[in-house]
């Protein structure tokens, strides 16, 4: 967990304030989710229904005056219920194109496991490519392009796990938890009369938004930082109780969250301990554990954090003296 105080950018200390009005004792989540946007990766929030997946997502677009659309998935929702589709226009003798709600800047995929896997797949080309192909034609997102996706744990009936190949493009997958006695006492006091979310208002634009990823992508990472990433990706390859390790795209995914997570912390060089904090984050959704560790109930969040606490930290020579 992040520690009680923190010094952040001083940007993202107005945006994370703002969602705190709403969203009580989420702090954590507030800034992962914003590390994912600022590294413009994609999040997937996992938990029991009620515990403020939604709220977080809406509070967010809302603080960052984003186009905010919701797709709520259910069995019978189509791929074109989420891309769009042509229809044909009698008067004007051709096809017309009616874009779908992923033509926005913040996503809210509400409830992503409940639907099919043909139609999870449908966010596939949008999540990676920033743009989505409709009738053979490719048409780009805007930015910023953000999608915040929410599942019940799949032990709930009804439900269908995500596909390896659409979990692999979340950057991030966290857990909202339940809030403590304290957060929720203050929470029934907050919405006794109005809902806080109704009183808010932006206090960043879009261009910032996208200016801001920009500048992320300028954060310096030493070649030692880089290589004690590729150490615990590779680390996840060849331990005993996965099937299947972290794939490439994951060393990248924990690069661009490391550069993100130290930019919001007014850092513009990344340290191995943002590596660190952010590991579990980003890798334990990436691995498939074998049937055996299953049985024995492990986790793969504890697998990661085991890697990481034996994992050697590479030191530049020159420090060493």
């Amino acid at each position: 967990m992040m520690q009680e105080t923190i010094l952040y950018n001083e940007k993202i200390e107005k945006v994370i304030k703002n969602i705190n009005k709403v969203m009580i004792g989420k702090e954590n989540a507030a800034a992962l989710s914003l590390v994912a946007l600022l590294a413009q990766g994609h999040v997937l929030l996992e938990d029991v229904p009620g515990v403020g997946k939604t709220m977080l997502v809406r509070t967010m677009a809302k603080s960052l005056d984003c186009d905010f659309r919701r797709i709520q998935f259910t069995p019978d929702l189509l791929p074109s219920d989420v891309t769009g589709i042509s229809i044909y226009n009698p008067k004007e003798l051709e096809f017309e194109f009616r874009g779908g709600p992923i033509l926005g800047n913040i996503i809210l995929a509400d409830e992503i496991n409940r639907t099919s896997p043909k139609t999870q797949s449908s966010l596939l080309e949008g999540m990676e490519e920033k743009s989505v192909t409709v009738d053979g034609k490719t048409i780009a997102l805007q930015q910023p392009f953000f999608v915040m996706a929410t599942q019940n744990p799949i032990e709930y009936e009804g439900t269908y796990p995500l596909p390896e190949a659409q979990l692999d493009r979340f950057i991030l997958k966290l857990n909202m938890g339940y809030p403590s006695f304290e957060d929720e006492l203050e929470m029934l006091e907050r919405t006794s009369e109005n809902h806080p979310i109704e009183s808010i208002g932006p206090v960043m634009s879009r261009e910032e938004v996208v200016a801001i990823q920009e500048e992320v992508k300028e954060v310096y990472i030493d070649p030692n930082v880089q290589e004690y990433i590729i150490n615990l990706v590779t680390r996840t390859r060849k331990n005993s109780a996965i099937y299947l390790g972290a794939s490439p795209r994951g060393s990248i995914a924990l690069m661009k969250a490391a550069k993100a997570y130290a930019f919001i912390l007014g850092r513009d060089y990344v340290l191995p301990d943002d590596v660190k904090f952010l590991a579990p984050f980003v890798l334990s959704h990436r691995i498939i554990l074998t049937s055996e560790a299953k049985y024995d109930g492990v986790k793969s969040e504890d697998i990661v954090e085991s890697i990481v606490k034996t994992t050697h930290i590479p030191i530049r020579k020159e420090f060493i003296e």
